[in-house]
């Protein structure tokens, strides 16, 4: 049975009134799941409950965060509207990408992968349920989706083209059942290894079909030039029936033009050895191509083969851009808070030394990892920005690659560390006090820097230790494996590690959330394997 959720304003216990049927213009997603009756019969208990969960946990908390509404569940599917077409889309990626994580260690038999279809349309509206055609052509845009895609109409497109940060594989115009004319269809392709996958099948079909023209063409003239031959010795061979007389008489002068054409090479090899007397100085050979040149002296001779050398050792010679570091003693405080469950109980804990860094981790200093091949994608924006949308899989990776390459204990901090660093020495609700000041946190009600993206490292005042962005800005990965209480915590200032790690601890709150998201005391868990558009991470230096 369905699950049906009301989503009009008002008093819905009343009948609608009499009359014409409310409408509006909305983006409607539809979401089904693929192969779900194997899946009930291979395991009908199991999967029922696997379903649940994942509209509990994951579908209904991002309808909601992306401001929609959940109008009903069909058992191996939803409806969602929203007024908005970009978070409609937004909504649809992160289900996608939160359901790769989640089917990661899955069999691909068992996994649970949704097809998803988004319109934007005029519907009819009831208090539960929407219908017109607006909704059909989701449904069908659906029906035509590959499992765990997101394929979305041209009136959508249309809308979201320039404001959402993936890439779009037009698919063209499909003729859909009930619906009088053709649609026209864009598989959503949101992140830029995608967009890369994509480009290259284009180009590499582009360069399958340049190949063949080339080789016909190449082919074409082998036979022409194979022909001549060929045509010549049947010239040849009909010439003297035709004139015996006069057949000695140009015989020569083919043979002088065959003794005569030979002559200009030579003439054009005697320039080759020209350079020859460059190479006779005593320059070494990976400066011959510039010695010919400057060959009248010797000090010119050995000033190529200086700069010759100079750039080798260059690129080597970049410095690896460390995470700018301010060292934390070590010290007691009380964790936790009462304003939440997930923060109880408050307990006492004793920090070791440690270093943490200033900043949160930026694009540029990300985009170095990428480059040497050891984080798992290239991020797109300002070098200054926070890098975000990665998994707590992927900040493991850049700290393992950092440690690495520095020979330096790099990590991440536990989440004890983190908050001690966080609170710089305080006790208040946040580190500057009790109460919300403008322009201290990068968060939505935190003053006027709120917006699409977030602020710049550094864009905020530093608390008492020195650390910027240590609320609001990004969320931020620690070490420690997610649990819903400190009950049995560590007193150390350790990371909370063992048991159940399929999600980890977040920190910090981010630029897309409320004012208490930022107090050091908040906590949050997420997926370990999932990336998420307002995640990021900081890291940590042990002694």
């Amino acid at each position: 049975m369905g699950e049906i959720r009301n989503f009009r304003s008002g008093n819905h216990d009343e009948p609608p009134p009499h009359g014409s049927m409310p409408r509006r213009l909305a983006a409607i997603i539809v979401g089904d799941i693929a192969s779900y009756s194997r899946l009930m019969q291979a395991d009908e208990e199991g999967t029922h409950v696997r379903v649940k969960r994942i509209e509990r946990d994951l579908i209904e908390p991002s309808i909601v965060e992306h401001h929609g509404t959940l109008v009903k569940t069909t058992g191996d599917g939803f409806i969602a509207i929203f007024d908005s077409p970009v978070e409609a889309v937004r909504c649809s990626i992160v289900i996608q990408q939160n359901l790769v994580g989640r089917n990661a260690s899955l069999p691909r038999e068992s996994r649970i992968e949704y097809r998803i279809g988004v319109n934007l349309g005029d519907v009819i509206v009831e208090p539960d349920d929407v219908y017109g055609d607006g909704v059909n052509i989701a449904t069908r845009i659906e029906g035509i989706a590959e499992p765990g895609q997101v394929y979305i109409s041209g009136a959508i497109y249309e809308q979201i083209k320039h404001k959402v940060v993936c890439g779009y594989e037009s698919l063209g115009d499909r003729k859909v059942k009930n619906i009088t004319d053709p649609v026209r269809v864009y598989r959503v392709l949101p992140d830029a290894d995608a967009v890369g996958r994509t480009r290259g099948r284009r180009e590499n079909t582009l360069i399958f079909l340049l190949g063949v023209t080339l080789l016909v063409i190449a082919a074409g003239v082998l036979w022409y030039l194979l022909a001549q031959p060929w045509r010549r010795g049947t010239e040849q061979a009909a010439a003297p029936s035709v004139a015996p007389v006069a057949s000695p008489s140009p015989q020569p002068a083919p043979r002088e033009a065959a003794t005569q054409t030979p002559q200009p090479s030579p003439s054009l090899a005697a320039p080759s050895p020209s350079p020859a007397p460059a190479p006779s100085a005593p320059a070494p050979s990976a400066s011959a191509s510039s010695a010919p040149a400057p060959s009248a002296s010797a000090p010119s001779a050995s000033a190529p083969s200086a700069s010759a050398s100079s750039p080798a050792p260059s690129p080597s010679a970049t410095p690896l851009r460390e995470p700018e570091m301010i060292a934390i003693r070590g010290g007691s405080f009380a964790m936790g808070s009462n304003d939440d469950p997930t923060e109880r109980p408050v307990h006492q804990v004793t920090v070791k030394p440690f270093s943490i860094a200033k900043y949160p981790v930026t694009v540029q200093e990300w985009n170095e990892c990428a480059a040497a091949k050891a984080c798992g994608f290239t991020a797109i924006g300002k070098d200054d920005a926070p890098i975000t949308n990665v998994s707590w899989t992927d900040a493991q990776q850049y700290a393992a690659w950092l440690a690495r390459t520095t020979k330096k204990s790099y990590r991440l901090p536990s989440e004890a560390e983190w908050e001690y660093a966080a609170r710089g020495g305080t006790q208040t609700k946040y580190w500057w006090g009790d109460k919300l000041q403008p322009g201290m946190a990068g968060c939505k009600d935190c003053g006027d820097l709120a917006a699409e993206q977030p602020a710049k490292v550094g864009s905020f005042k530093p608390n008492p230790f020195g650390l910027h962005d240590m609320g609001g800005g990004v969320d931020q990965w620690v070490e420690d494996c997610w649990r819903r209480t400190y009950q049995g915590a560590p007193g150390d200032g350790s990371a909370w590690t063992g048991g159940d790690c399929s999600s980890h601890v977040l920190r910090s709150g981010s630029w897309k959330n409320d004012s208490r998201y930022v107090r050091p005391s908040n906590r949050d868990g997420y997926d370990t394997n999932v990336r998420y558009p307002t995640h990021g991470f900081r890291v940590a230096l042990s002694p």
